[in-house]
């Protein structure tokens, strides 16, 4: 697929279709649902739905793109960058391609309701132990998860994150209630039902989202006609059954500065071996690490680094191949 001119990604942005709705969810009934007079802290409450906006071009693509953000983060993640560059959103949606960006379930748009946990906690009906996990990443953590650097705030040599604009990106990460979460978590179930849906959906997911798609298709293989790993803090097993995943072609992409991670080391030599596994047995699996062809310097933040709009047309390029020729 030829990579978009600078003039087209400067062109106006023309939409066919634009909106938002919710998959899935379940009701509950609870008498903890606050502690104030004012509030009635009985009734039922929607839990589990998960928030789903998207854009649809003219002359669009049968094709769609479904985007999946990772931990401590929403799906701002793939909207415009720190820097006020062009979003992967956007970027899929110049290319003709239908696109979904999705909150997992206890995130932003589909926020967390643990005010009957919260409030049974606070009337002592329950222990304190009892309450839901929940984390926060801190800059300074999230700097050598992210591998900006190996400590903050220092940065690795020739990096490729906007480091000036880094503000915009602390302003992006919010609380993550995905420990404290009921199993098995309901963002997979809910992909699968969307990918049914929309009936040829390439999954695009990232670092703790990256298992997420191959959840689903362990749950139902149909409407899944692809799926991208960006940086998956796990791909399956390579030990375990991985038929689920023999008919899906899939990509499983990693940056720079993996070998220096005692985090992503580990997790990139458990991805080879599942792609090896996968290939082994008849499936079409691979492994992309930027710096073996030539492409170096890239955070885990992938989508937002300054080349990011080379890395989605390298994307681009992987489904027009391994997907959309392929269901023309």
């Amino acid at each position: 697929m030829t990579p978009l001119s600078e003039s087209a990604l400067k062109a106006p942005l023309i939409i066919n279709k634009q909106g938002s709705f919710f998959v899935g969810g379940q009701d509950v009934t609870s008498d903890t649902l606050s502690t104030m007079p004012a509030f009635g802290s009985k009734g039922t409450i929607t839990l589990d739905q998960m928030y789903v906006a998207y854009q649809i071009p003219v002359k669009a693509k049968s094709t769609s793109i479904v985007l999946i953000h990772g931990c401590c983060l929403t799906g701002k993640t793939w909207e415009s960058t720190p820097d006020n560059r062009m979003g992967w959103n956007e970027y899929f949606v110049r290319r003709g391609f239908p696109t979904y960006v999705i909150d997992q379930v206890g995130r932003g748009r589909s926020a967390v309701n643990s005010a009957s946990q919260i409030n049974a906690v606070k009337t002592n009906q329950v222990p304190p132990e009892k309450l839901p996990t929940v984390i926060a990443a801190s800059h300074e953590g999230a700097w050598q998860i992210f591998r900006f650097g190996a400590e903050y705030p220092k940065t690795f040599e020739n990096q490729r994150f906007p480091i000036a604009a880094q503000k915009g990106l602390w302003q992006q990460m919010v609380a993550d209630w995905y420990y404290g979460l009921e199993e098995p978590n309901a963002t997979p179930i809910a992909l699968s039902t969307l990918s049914k849906e929309l009936k040829k959906t390439v999954l695009i997911s990232h670092s703790q989202s990256g298992i997420f798609p191959f959840n689903s298709a362990k749950i139902s293989n149909e409407g899944i006609a692809g799926i991208i790993s960006i940086e998956p803090a796990a791909c399956p097993s390579a030990d375990s059954d991985l038929t689920p995943y023999l008919k899906i072609p899939s990509l499983v992409m990693f940056g720079d500065f993996v070998e220096l991670s005692t985090r992503w080391a580990p997790r990139l030599k458990a991805c080879r071996e599942f792609v090896t596994k996968v290939n082994a047995q008849g499936g079409k699996a691979e492994l992309l690490v930027l710096p073996e062809i030539g492409i170096k310097g890239n955070t885990h933040m992938l989508m937002q680094d300054n080349n990011s709009i080379e890395l989605a047309s390298l994307l681009s390029t992987w489904i027009e191949k391994h997907v959309t020729s392929k269901n023309r």
